[in-house]
């Protein structure tokens, strides 16, 4: 008989996965409206679940905020390979900074949650790190072995400028976007000056 340890993990039911997806793409819309702290009452009613749903799949708001981030950081590894596949290298790496720059633009208060200190969070750096920048790193490479006038750049730090131009200083969600995306349109640029 085997250990516990070693026993696969249950799959989920249908339905249960159901209601993950419904919170996850509920919070992630709730999260972009009125940041991470918004009522979870909000976020079950518009997922159309109890609370008691919420509760039973994310027992504590860490624990949601950080399934919606893992959740969106994987959506924006995955489109990586979608934008290589349609375009050249060079716009491929404009689109998909661009793709990047609207993950991060529309995470009101996100940053602030994840750079709180709260330990919940510490895993989160290490899957930033393990996911977007080889992401990254990949995307310049065929950039510059296609020919672009591509500068030295840490992956690691552009995508934190990328980020902090996505929060300095706008007000509401479609302000920070349409600010976001001309400033890192400046950066990328930059990049090939």
């Amino acid at each position: 008989m085997p250990s516990p340890e070693s026993a696969e993990p249950r799959r989920m039911r249908a339905d249960a996965r159901q209601n993950v997806d419904a919170l996850l793409d509920a919070a992630k819309d709730v999260f972009a409206e009125s940041g991470v702290d918004a009522p979870v009452r909000t976020v079950a009613e518009r997922a159309g679940v109890g609370v008691g749903t919420l509760y039973r799949h994310f027992p504590q708001r860490s624990d949601l905020i950080s399934a919606v981030f893992r959740r969106e950081m994987d959506a924006c590894v995955d489109a990586a390979v979608e934008i290589e596949a349609a375009y050249p290298p060079g716009e491929a790496l404009d689109r998909w900074v661009m793709r990047y720059t609207q993950f991060v633009a529309t995470k009101r208060g996100l940053s602030a949650a994840l750079h709180s200190g709260d330990s919940a969070y510490e895993p989160l750096a290490g899957y930033f790190s393990t996911r977007l920048v080889p992401t990254l790193s990949r995307l310049l490479e065929s950039a510059r072995d296609a020919g672009e006038q591509i500068a030295p750049v840490s992956p690691h730090e552009f995508l934190g400028a990328v980020a902090d131009l996505c929060h300095s200083g706008a007000r509401s969600s479609a302000e920070a976007s349409g600010r976001a995306e001309r400033m890192v349109g400046l950066l990328l640029a930059g990049l090939r000056a």
